[in-house]
Parts: structure tokens; C-alpha cells; sequence
């Protein structure tokens, strides 16, 4: 498989996949759970699994974090804050003390990782730290659509159908997020080169099955470069002379 992963994914459902475009007044950036809870070899799970004597176990994770996702979501966020595209965050975790409102898919590990409000670990990481006018999701499942009011932000208040994904991790709520995204009707996008997972397979599993009527794979330079071309600047943002 290629490093985006489109030609692997090009199979008698694939084909089907609905072939679209990314307007920029129609289109938002969604940032997905890069927390210091899971995004940090140093904080939750990090800190977890290097008091286990395990650390090395994530060594795929973080480094693909820190030499992928992060650099690639600055410039995604760079692009859209400069020429003003909606973009939002999402967090998971615990809104209350006790944990007590998370189900047994996320409450383990969220109480293993100190993820909850209030804590350092809920936290997104400094690197992408929202803008006071950035729309912020905390899920209390893995995809947003089932227990945010994202859905009526952006197709009402944001008046967006489109939506390009980022951040971790790619074969859970990435992966889950988009697939709802479609089924709400939202055009999706995946920036392979801006999501990451604990290992190359999980990342590529994803990055296959998302490609069969869940939406199209992009790398970082071309969907900026998509951008770019519609909205008439250069990928820095800055406008192109004629």
C-alpha cells in the first residue's frame, strides 16, 4: 500500500465511494482527541506504561505523533486560521470527579490515564492548543455524534457538509468519528499523513475500510493544496498575485 493508502482501497465497493471536492466556505477541520491523556509519552498512558516497564511498547504511537500528526495538524490549523475556515477539537473523557458518567468502553482507561476534566491529562496538547473562538467536543463515547451536539454546530450554526479528519487514534475515534460523519451525510475526508495509531497495521486497516463509501484519503499537501487552488493563495495562505 501506498503512504496514502488509495490505490490498496480501489475494490468493487471502493468505486462506489462518492467522488467529491473540498470547498473551503463548506468545509471544516476536525481535530480528534491528540490529548495529553494518550498524545504524550511523558502524561496518562505515557506515564502509565513507562511505570510498567512498557513505554517501548508504544514507541510506534508517539513517534508517529511527534514526527506526523502534530507538524501536519500546525499546518492544517495554520491554513485554516489564516484564511478563516471553521475548525474544531474534539476530547474524550470524564466530565465529573468519579468517572461515573462513562460506559465500560472508555472508563477504564480513563481512569487509568487521569482522564477527566480538570486534569492536565484532558488537556490537548500545547502544540494545538484551541483558539478561545475554536469549538471544543468532549465525548463521552468514541465518536462525537453520539454524545455531543456537533452535528447541529456544523451543519446549522457552521452551515458546513464537508469535513477533513485528524489526530489519533486512526483506527478509533478517527475511524468511528468519519464513519458517522457519512452516515450523517457530511462529505469526509481522511489526511492519512495526520492521524496516527499504535502500530502500521491498525493505521492501514483504517486507512483501507475508510475508503469504502466512508469518504476519500488525502495527504496534508493536497488538501492544502485543494485549498488553496479554490481559494486563489498560495499554501502559506497569503494571497496569489495575479
Amino acid at each position: 500500500m501506498s503512504e496514502y493508502g488509495t490505490d490498496g482501497a480501489r475494490d468493487y465497493v471502493a468505486i462506489y465511494t462518492p467522488k467529491t471536492e473540498i470547498v473551503p466556505e463548506k468545509t471544516c477541520l476536525v481535530v480528534v482527541d491528540v490529548q495529553y491523556a494518550t498524545g504524550n509519552p511523558e502524561t496518562g498512558l505515557g506515564a502509565l506504561l513507562n511505570q510498567q516497564g512498557k513505554l517501548h511498547e508504544a514507541d510506534y504511537r508517539y513517534a508517529r505523533i511527534a514526527e506526523k500528526v502534530v507538524p501536519n495538524t500546525q499546518r492544517l490549523l495554520e491554513f485554516f486560521r489564516a484564511n478563516d475556515l471553521r475548525r474544531v477539537f474534539l476530547t474524550y473523557g470524564s466530565e465529573v470527579e468519579d468517572y461515573s458518567d462513562l460506559t465500560g468502553q472508555l472508563k477504564a482507561l480513563c481512569e487509568a490515564t487521569k482522564n477527566r476534566e480538570g486534569e492536565r491529562e484532558h488537556e490537548i496538547i500545547d502544540e494545538l492548543k484551541p483558539w478561545p473562538t475554536e469549538r471544543v467536543f468532549n465525548k463521552i463515547t468514541p465518536s462525537p455524534f453520539t454524545s455531543t451536539p456537533i452535528d447541529l454546530v456544523l451543519s446549522k450554526a457552521y452551515g458546513v457538509d464537508t469535513l477533513l479528519f485528524v489526530g489519533v487514534s486512526t483506527n478509533m475515534c478517527v475511524e468511528h468519528t468519519q464513519r458517522d460523519a457519512a452516515s450523517y451525510g457530511y462529505h469526509c475526508f481522511l489526511v492519512d499523513d495526520a492521524c496516527g495509531a499504535d502500530s502500521p497495521e491498525m493505521h492501514d486497516a483504517a486507512v483501507t475500510v475508510l475508503q469504502r463509501l466512508y469518504g476519500t484519503v488525502v495527504s496534508t499537501d493536497a488538501a492544502i493544496e485543494q485549498l488553496s487552488a479554490a481559494l486563489g493563495v498560495a499554501s502559506d495562505g497569503s494571497l496569489v498575485e495575479a
